[in-house]
């Protein structure tokens, strides 16, 4: 019986396992997104390339809007100042306090109304979204002011009806204090967009299979286990949009801090530190520092989140 020896490189080095075929539906599906899309994004990108651009470019130089002739290259110089400023950290750590905040009750109080909207009658289906959605269709300034109205210590009517609660009082000051000007105005976004994230979380449950959820039923499965095992797993593309969409938006809250405390007691988060350095101060290059810095972040956190969800459609939808 004869043997066939294979030199030593070749026994040791294992074979590598062939890279995965598109399907044909993928392909078709990617270049016709591309067909679809490919217009609207020409067109975003020529809207904000410029702008994004110009930023840059006067980010690098010491200019006062008051003083257009005394201009001066400095460079990376504005970039040092701003990172080196204490402000600048204080206003990343009130903008990441709101935006976890805020989205994680978002999330929780949107998937339950998506949830009662999925399940609602189908005779007042369209009234239950209706009522839902209402909040999302005023306007930010708008809510702004009439959450301020709620809380405001002579005119409100928060102190009044909840003066049973403990620390609060009909002579509370709610824009006093830090943690309590923070809290109004997370109470303000959470009304105001919990219902956006509802909408894309209803468009996720419908494309739950039922079929998966009734053989889950026939095994046994408890509502949480069919919750946790079939409805969120299926939904994990919708989930990703919804939390990508809002955490971005909830790092540039800008009209309720605005409105309601202008930014005192410790409230300024980093889009009103770029209007404060750009439009209250005239400080082109610091402030179109800070909104390139603003920028650069909000493309990390779109860039983690997409990494970290690993979202693939195609298998969403079982494609091979």
């Amino acid at each position: 019986m004869s043997t066939t020896t294979l030199p030593p490189g070749e026994r040791t080095q294992p074979k590598s396992a062939p890279p995965p075929k598109i399907s044909d539906r993928s392909r078709s599906e990617r270049r016709l997104g591309w067909l679809l899309a490919g217009p609207a994004f020409a067109v975003m990108l020529l809207v904000t390339a410029y702008p994004i651009a110009q930023a840059t470019y006067e980010s690098l130089f010491d200019f006062r809007l008051t003083d257009p002739e005394n201009r001066s290259f400095t460079g990376l110089s504005n970039y040092w100042v701003i990172l080196t400023d204490q402000l600048w950290w204080r206003s990343i750590g009130v903008t990441v306090f709101i935006t976890v905040v805020t989205v994680a009750v978002e999330l929780v109080l949107g998937f339950a109304l998506a949830m009662v909207m999925s399940k609602a009658l189908a005779a007042i289906r369209p009234v239950v979204r209706a009522a839902i959605l209402i909040p999302y269709a005023v306007i930010t300034v708008v809510s702004a002011f009439a959450w301020q109205f709620a809380f405001d210590i002579n005119s409100g009517f928060v102190n009044p009806w909840f003066a049973w609660l403990p620390g609060v009082s009909e002579t509370t000051d709610w824009f006093g204090d830090t943690w309590t000007s923070l809290f109004v105005i997370c109470i303000a976004e959470i009304w105001k967009t919990t219902p956006f994230i509802s909408l894309l979380l209803l468009a996720g449950l419908a494309q739950v299979p039922e079929v998966l959820q009734e053989a889950a039923k026939v095994d046994g499965a408890t509502w949480w286990q069919r919750m946790r095992k079939v409805t969120i797993p299926n939904m994990k593309a919708a989930i990703m949009v919804a939390l990508l969409f809002r955490t971005l938006d909830a790092f540039r809250v800008f009209d309720s801090i605005f409105v309601m405390t202008g930014g005192a007691n410790g409230t300024e988060s980093v889009s009103f530190l770029a209007y404060r350095q750009t439009i209250a101060r005239l400080e082109i290059g610091l402030g179109s520092a800070v909104s390139v810095l603003l920028f650069l972040v909000v493309v990390l956190i779109a860039f983690v989140f997409i990494k970290g969800f690993k979202v693939d459609l195609s298998q969403q939808r079982g494609d091979q």
